[in-house]
């Protein structure tokens, strides 16, 4: 006979090659089949929980940051759906703004075209709805389940009509003024920029240079009558190309300045605390203080303009003396060039003085006429003549190179600018309630849960500090700001502003490109400026494309029905401070009162395994197609959910192989627990919990205790924790021992033998559970595996659907789990006396061996010698006392080797008709045979 026939084997079509890149998509296909979205999202009566996607833009591939932060939203979702939430998933892309204009107008340029506006708006909506289809099959591929028949996307008609009702609502609630501004402005595109659109590159080169301002008038006499051709201020800047620009110098009211006379006759009013440094740079060795004094004595001070002998009188200008609190005593010379046509804090400065804002540069970036004889040259040559004609008038005292961190525009990534524009812009310390906007919103802030905890003073600090919100682009692809003008005053009143918004829900934003006022303004319309409609004009600019975005809380969670305001959670990237979750927070709190979200996470940044940022520029990046070609999507979600993804994170091929060894041990795990489950039909095979064997009721007593680590990990978001707990459950717990000791029962018992089917209950338990618990993370392998398990389906048509697991009191027992504690560590001390006898010579493997434990061991009680046989996976225990003491003792097993277990008996042949098996087996191979008869 064929002894091996008669084993138990496991059987099962789940296989041990996983083969993800090819099973993935036909699992997904169940998904649809079984219209397991629609379900988990739409459940009458069930409580809703609604993450909000924050739109990505439609313009390329998606790369890894946007699979990490995808593949955790759905993570939180199914987790969510499985807990019984009506939990749907409505992704979204934001369509407008400059990356997508330029590349169209790079495809009209190579065809030697110049398009007009409406022309290249609709190549741009052409160009977005294709990467919206493109990506929305690659997110899809990594198993992100959602809505992706019906995403909101900014460019909708129905959703830039709620753009154009929220920008209406802030102008009704007073929020929106037009001004003269600086704002940060990029040359290359030619546009106005917010913070959110500003990246600060490290190592950016720049002419550092000290620059010297001829005394005009001193009617206080601070130089105490020194020749005003010989007195000074200094400078220190690095854009000498803003110097054109100047109109004042600007010092610290309460700061200690000296008049400091050099040998070589010249008088410098400076900071006293940086004028040992400063006179080092300007290369000035001798000189002596002769007066000391505070800046507010300084007060009256007149300078000559640094250009005023050069460039034909077009800077024969005076730079007056101001006071200003920003000025500080850490560089340069404690006096500040002030250009208010080029800084946020000079503009403030300026109006504070009533000083003339001189804005010399052009949107390109180029010197317009007023700037003399640089008109024409772009910033870097202009700055470049500056410097000489400086040199040319004795003027500048020194020169050097500087390596610093400089703003860029995150679109193009070449330097900007500031630049005094007429904006339209958003007023963040707007009253409100009786205290301003910006306390509100800070107030907001402090009502959110901020995941990890410490990202709360990050918000906060990016509100408490933000300029009031640049709302208007120079741009083509956009929302149109509705406005009209009549001789240069605006129009936006309530008639107006519902004209616009009926007009763009009907036709969509180009409508407001196309039409005349007149046919967009209902008749009998009356100008608040008492004008003629016929005569208006309309606002050129297009919105900032973070007020598309920032809208969401309104156009989508307040439209979609499946959706509500405030949303449970938002989740992006850590410069979402400063982008999505901040301008959300603003049209929020402004329009709606409270924040709209309840909860915020952070991701961080991905960087490779060097620990460099990933980007395209860098040729350091992985797109996640390359890694779901090569070992699926569920390796790619297993990494994310290994990862402290509050922190930055690194990835790279090692990384995938160590990920992906984690991998097949879970799946390995999976395959066993299914193959020994080939014969169990559930309810019908089951024990009652009572007739449990003993380590059987510790193994769910196990699986309890992961299911509460796993549940805790999920609603705190550290799924890092629950894959660990996971991953260490099969590793340590089941294949490292339970499943170990389980197999000479599994394989070698009768089939329905009590102990077998004790272990099989237990193991269906465990293999349901570790399913659901997996299913949010792993979601196609659990998907796989949940088909095989033995009556799984007919409980869900899909685990996503299931219940997710819960600590199950019935299978709780801590006396249980004190006992087995102490059983471990005997096991631990049989395993090192097995060791040392495998390399003693006395047996070459466990199952060889006979155990004698000597002396009294509370660990062993209650279990049988057969009971530790198992666990200690010997073939004999004996326990044994004497006057040695307590000790540990391995010998060879007395007996033959039985054919069919392995195991070393003393009763072969106790059964003549099978002489070369043990007893135990002997009766497992006749119960087999009656099952057969």
């Amino acid at each position: 006979m064929e002894y091996k026939d008669t084993l138990n084997l496991p059987e099962t079509d789940f296989p041990m090659k996983a083969d993800l890149p090819t099973r993935e998509p036909r699992i997904a296909e169940t998904w649809s089949a079984n219209d397991v979205y629609a379900k988990t999202a739409h459940r009458p009566g069930a409580e809703r929980f609604v993450l909000h996607d924050g739109p990505p833009y439609s313009n390329g591939d998606i790369h890894m940051g946007h699979a990490l932060n995808k593949i955790l939203k759905d993570i939180i979702v199914k987790y969510k759906a499985m807990q019984g939430f009506a939990a749907p998933y409505v992704p979204g892309w934001d369509n407008h703004g400059l990356p997508i204009e330029v590349n169209v107008v790079k495809e009209f340029r190579k065809k030697g075209e110049v398009p007009d506006k409406i022309t290249l708006r609709k190549r741009c909506r052409e160009y977005a709805r294709e990467f919206v289809d493109r990506q929305k099959g690659q997110f899809a591929r990594l198993g992100v389940r959602g809505d992706w028949e019906n995403p909101y996307l900014t460019m909708s008609t129905e959703f830039e009509a709620e753009i154009v009702r929220t920008f209406g609502d802030l102008v009704e609630k007073g929020f929106v003024y037009r001004g003269l501004k600086p704002v940060y402005w990029c040359p290359t595109d030619e546009t106005a920029l917010a913070d959110a659109e500003i990246e600060y590159v490290e190592g950016k080169k720049d002419p550092s240079i000290y620059v010297r301002f001829p005394l005009a008038r001193d009617p206080h006499g601070v130089f105490e009558g020194a020749a005003k051709d010989h007195c000074y201020t200094v400078i220190w800047t690095t854009t000498p190309w803003t110097i054109p620009a100047n109109v004042a110098v600007a010092v610290s009211p309460t700061a200690e300045y000296v008049v400091a006379k050099t040998g070589h006759g010249a008088v410098y009013v400076l900071a006293g605390a940086l004028l040992e440094r400063a006179m080092a740079a300007v290369g000035v060795t001798e000189y002596e203080v002769v007066r000391r004094v505070t800046g507010r004595d300084l007060s009256g001070l007149v300078f000559k303009h640094p250009l005023h002998t050069v460039s034909g009188g077009v800077f024969d200008r005076d730079s007056v003396l101001v006071h200003a609190d920003y000025v500080t005593m850490e560089d340069g010379t404690g006096v500040v060039h002030t250009a208010p046509g080029h800084g946020k804090e000079d503009f403030a400065t300026g109006q504070t003085y009533g000083l003339e804002t001189i804005q010399p540069v052009l949107a390109n970036g180029v010197f317009d006429a007023s700037a003399g004889e640089f008109e024409g040259l772009n910033l870097a040559d202009g700055g470049r003549r500056v410097i000489e004609r400086l040199t040319e008038a004795g003027n500048l005292l020194a020169e050097q190179e500087i390596v610093h961190s400089y703003p860029h525009c995150w679109r193009c990534h070449n330097p900007v600018i500031f630049r005094a524009t007429v904006q339209w812009f958003m007023n963040i310390d707007h009253g409100v309630d009786g205290q301003s906007f910006r306390q509100t919103a800070l107030d907001a802030i402090q009502s959110v849960q901020w995941f990890p905890p410490d990202s709360v003073h990050r918000i906060s600090a990016m509100v408490g500090g933000r300029p009031d919100w640049c709302l208007s682009r120079q741009r083509a692809w956009g929302v149109g700001i509705p406005v009209f003008y009549y001789q240069g005053q605006p129009v936006m009143t309530p008639e107006s502003l519902q004209a616009v918004y009926e007009l763009t829900r009907r036709e969509g934003s180009d409508a407001w490109f196309e039409k005349t006022p007149s046919e967009i303004l209902p008749p009998g319309f009356v100008c608040p400026h008492g004008g003629d409609v016929a005569e208006y004009t309309k606002e050129t600019d297009v919105l900032d494309v973070w007020f598309d975005s920032g809208s969401t809380c309104r156009a989508v969670l307040e439209v979609r029905p499946e959706l509500r305001f405030p949303a449970d959670v938002y989740l992006e990237g850590s410069d979402q401070h400063r982008g999505w979750f901040n301008s959300s927070l603003m049209v929020g709190v402004a329009t709606r009162g409270l924040a709209p979200y309840r909860q915020v996470i952070t991701n961080g940044w991905m960087l490779d395994e060097k620990g460099r940022a990933m980007s395209k520029s860098a040729g350091n990046g992985i797109p996640p197609s390359a890694v779901v070609e090569q070992y699926g999507a569920d390796v790619l979600r297993l990494w994310v959910a290994s990862i402290n993804y509050f922190e930055d994170v690194r990835f790279g091929p090692n990384i995938l192989k160590q990920v992906a060894d984690s991998y097949r041990r879970i799946r390995n795990t999976l395959r066993f627990l299914l193959g020994a489950l080939a014969d169990f039909t559930p309810g019908h095979d089951s024990v009652s919990p009572e007739e449990l064997t003993e380590i059987d009721r510790w193994g769910l007593d196990r699986l309890q205790t992961l299911v509460t680590d796993v549940t805790r990990a999920y609603e705190a978001y550290e799924f890092q924790k629950a894959t660990r707990a996971i991953v260490d459950y099969c590793t340590t717990d089941l294949s490292s021992f339970y499943l170990d000791v389980l197999k000479d029962r599994l394989y070698a018992n009768a089939p329905n033998d009590p102990a077998r089917r004790s272990s099989q209950t237990a193991l269906y338990e465990i293999a349901s559970v570790l399913c659901r618990l997996l299913s949010p993370i792993l979601s196609h392998t659990a998907e796989e595996a949940w088909q095989m398990l033995p009556g799984a389906a007919e409980v869900s048509p899909s685990v996503e659907m299931a219940v997710f697991p819960a600590p199950d009191t019935l299978y709780q027992d801590s006396d249980l789990r004190q006992k087995w504690a102490s059983l471990f560590t005997l096991r631990d001390e049989v395993n090192k006396a097995l060791e040392n006898a495998r390399q003693g010579g006395t047996v070459k493997k466990s199952l060889e061996a006979k155990v004698s434990l000597f002396g009294a061991n509370d660990a062993t009680l209650g279990f049988t010698d057969s009971d530790l046989t198992a666990l200690f996976l010997v073939s004999q225990v004996v326990r044994a006392s004497d006057d040695a003491g307590a000790r540990i003792t391995v010998e060879t097993a007395e007996g033959a080797k039985c054919v069919r277990c392995w195991l070393i008996k003393r009763d072969l042949g106790a059964d003549p008709a099978h002489p070369e098996i043990c007893g135990r087996c002997a009766a497992a191979v006749a119960a087999l045979a009656g099952s057969l008869a």
